[in-house]
């Protein structure tokens, strides 16, 4: 189950955002370079916007369990935004050994704010789905509102 420990969690979403990357690279490659289609930028853009608020969340969610330091989860968060940095990232924290073998918060007791909510999600992991799904639906739901960058 690709919820079974945080290095693996992480790890698929790591790398299902940078296959996104790539799915939007070749779009753009497609429309800016051989000027025939903008389909894959505006299938792509919006596949990749979900995934990268998906890895976004995933990255805080797993920092809080691993007590990761805020220099760390900053670091993970703006892995996020170079093309397949966020694989180079994960790389870079199993060497480091900052993943535990489990989720912390799900055998020990939470003892701070944010604790108690992960917590929480990690012992009801149907909880947590909804929870991530309603999060990036109203994260893309923004950027959507918001539009995209001025070119």
């Amino acid at each position: 189950m690709i919820l079974a420990n945080p290095s693996r969690y992480f790890r698929t979403v790591a790398r299902t955002e940078a296959v996104t990357w790539a799915l939007l690279l070749v779009g753009m490659f497609l429309k800016y370079v051989t000027e025939t289609t903008e389909v894959g930028v505006q299938v792509f853009g919006m596949v990749h916007g979900v995934v990268f608020l998906w890895y976004c969340v995933t990255t805080v969610f797993v920092a809080v369990d691993q007590r990761w330091s805020v220099g760390l989860t900053l670091l993970g968060l703006v892995s996020s935004i170079p093309p397949f940095a966020t694989v180079a990232f994960d790389r870079y924290v199993e060497r480091r050994g900052s993943f535990l073998p489990a989720w912390r918060l799900i055998s020990s007791e939470p003892t701070g704010l944010i604790d108690r909510p992960v917590a929480w999600l990690l012992r009801h992991p149907l909880h947590a789905v909804a929870t991530a799904v309603a999060l990036v639906v109203v994260l893309t739901s923004a950027a959507l509102v918001v539009g995209p960058p001025a070119s």
